[in-house]
This record gives structure tokens, C-alpha cells and sequence, in this order.
């Protein structure tokens, strides 16, 4: 388990046929990097992990935009029922000014506002919305 992974983290993995999972994602505290992979790899079947995370650098700006999105983003009343989850399924990830939206939302709706909260935080350079909806991805 990874006790310290949060919404400003954002995980994924793949899983090879010959037993090799490599990492992906963005974490704001490198820490987590390695203790992602560290549980990876005690986990049974598990031959070789290939860790593709990256430490987003640590700055003081990014740490002020990703307060002031969470609040924006969680503070709006369509989207504060997602901020009562352990681990809210919108995953803000800031670098160097630019924010990335991850993770899954029930309705388009809720992405598009999700969006357009990020947007307006105050020295933001860009927004790439790339949360899934939960209606799209039961169509597939």
C-alpha cells in the first residue's frame, strides 16, 4: 500500500506477458516513486519492474497552484461529492505552471467543470483535461 499517494499524484501501470510491470504517472513527492516500486515488486508473479515515474521538481508556485486548484476544483458544489473518497478520483498534477487533470469522473459534465475550475486559478499557463468519464468508458 502507499499511504502518502494523494490527489496530486497520479499512478498507472502496465503489465507484460513475461511478468515485467512498468510505472507510469507523476508524483509531487519523490518518495513515492521509489515505494511505488518497492510494493511492486513484492508482489507475487512479479519478475522486473521498470520505473517510468516522474518526481515532479519540487517549487513554491507549483505548490500555491496546487492548493488553489484543489480548492477551486473540490470547492465547487458539482464536484465536492468526489472529495469525500479516500482518495479523490481527480488527480491535479502540476509542472512548472501547467496543470494536468487525471483520473475519472461520472458525467461529462463534471470534466468540462472540472476543467474550466482548473482554468481559472490564478497564474495557471495551461489546463490539459484528460479525465476519463465513467459513461464513455462503460460504452467501450
Amino acid at each position: 500500500m502507499l499511504p502518502f499517494y494523494g490527489v496530486f499524484d497520479n499512478l498507472a501501470y502496465k503489465v507484460d506477458p513475461d511478468g515485467t510491470v512498468t510505472l507510469l504517472g507523476q508524483v509531487s513527492r519523490p518518495v513515492l516513486k521509489s515505494d511505488a516500486e518497492n510494493v511492486v515488486k513484492r508482489i507475487e508473479g512479479v519478475e522486473k519492474v521498470v520505473n517510468n515515474i516522474e518526481a515532479l521538481p519540487t517549487s513554491p508556485n507549483d505548490d500555491r497552484i496546487r492548493r488553489a486548484a484543489y480548492r477551486a476544483i473540490y470547492g465547487q458544489s458539482v464536484l465536492s461529492q468526489y472529495q469525500l473518497r479516500a482518495v479523490p478520483p481527480i488527480h491535479i498534477i502540476v509542472n512548472k505552471g501547467h496543470i494536468a487533470l487525471e483520473g475519472v469522473v461520472a458525467r461529462q459534465m463534471d470534466k468540462q467543470i472540472a476543467g474550466m475550475q482548473a482554468n481559472g486559478v490564478s497564474g495557471v499557463f495551461s489546463v490539459t483535461n484528460n479525465l476519463r468519464v465513467e459513461e464513455e468508458e462503460k460504452k467501450k
